[in-house]
Order: structure tokens, then C-alpha cells, then sequence
């Protein structure tokens, strides 16, 4: 069965930022040329994720205060006690969320609902360049 290994790079603002990688995954599958299968974009790294939203201004808004109100900043974490890197819930937000998404491909394209788009979430305290992982596996 056939491999294909792909990267889509992003530049991110820091916490939570929120960045929609759609178009580039859907060009790692057409580059891939596997028409049936499963694309799985994978974030190396323990404060990202990757998801599905619909990508619009109030959901952009929305995530990240619903993010804060399940996993506050301002508490005490463990992690900061022992790293003193501030960026606790960045990890625990991450554990939550996931690091991949895998996607069916079918006849060469990622069959996305029509208001769903796939995107990056930056967790970290701080702006960070990251390069995920999109491996396409089918015939």
C-alpha cells in the first residue's frame, strides 16, 4: 500500500492561535496522487493540535474563551510549579484537544462537510514555527 509523506508549515501568534491548514493538506493529498485512503495530519510537539471547525470569525473568537473557561491560565498548574515556563494549560489543553486528525481521502479529495475546515491550534504561551506532518496512505 502506498505511503506519501507531506509537511504543511505554519507560523503561529502563540496562545491559541487558531490557523486554517485546509487548502495545504489538500494539496500534500493531490500531490499524493492516492485516491482512496486516509490523510493523517500529526502535530509534533505537546502544546498543539489539530482539529476541525468551521473557520469563521465567531467560532475563532469562541474557541479559545471556551478554552479558558474549561482550562483556566490563571491557576496553578504542577507543571508551572516544576518548569516555571507558564504554559501548564497549554499542555493540559493540548492532551485534550489531540496532536492528529485523519481524514478519509476518497477519489483524491478530502470529502470536508461544507462549513468544515481543518486547523492548527497553537496552545503555547509563545509564537512558534511548526511543521506538521500530513501522511496520505492508500491506493
Amino acid at each position: 500500500m502506498p505511503v506519501y509523506k507531506g509537511k504543511v508549515d505554519v507560523e503561529t501568534k502563540g496562545e491559541v492561535s487558531l490557523v486554517d491548514i485546509t487548502e495545504q493538506v489538500r494539496k500534500v493529498v493531490a500531490k499524493s496522487g492516492i485516491k482512496d485512503g486516509l490523510a493523517c495530519v500529526f502535530v509534533a510537539g505537546a502544546t498543539g493540535a489539530v482539529t476541525t471547525i468551521e473557520y469563521e470569525p465567531g467560532l475563532v473568537e469562541d474557541l479559545p474563551d471556551a478554552l479558558e473557561r474549561l482550562f483556566p491560565k490563571g491557576i496553578d498548574y504542577k507543571h508551572h510549579i516544576k518548569w516555571d515556563d507558564g504554559n501548564g494549560h497549554s499542555h493540559v489543553r493540548a492532551s485534550f484537544l489531540k496532536p492528529s486528525l485523519t481524514v478519509p481521502v476518497v477519489d483524491g479529495e478530502l470529502p470536508l462537510g461544507r462549513w468544515q475546515q481543518i486547523i492548527f491550534i497553537e496552545l503555547d504561551v509563545k509564537p512558534r514555527k511548526r511543521s506538521l506532518l500530513v501522511q496520505v496512505v492508500g491506493e
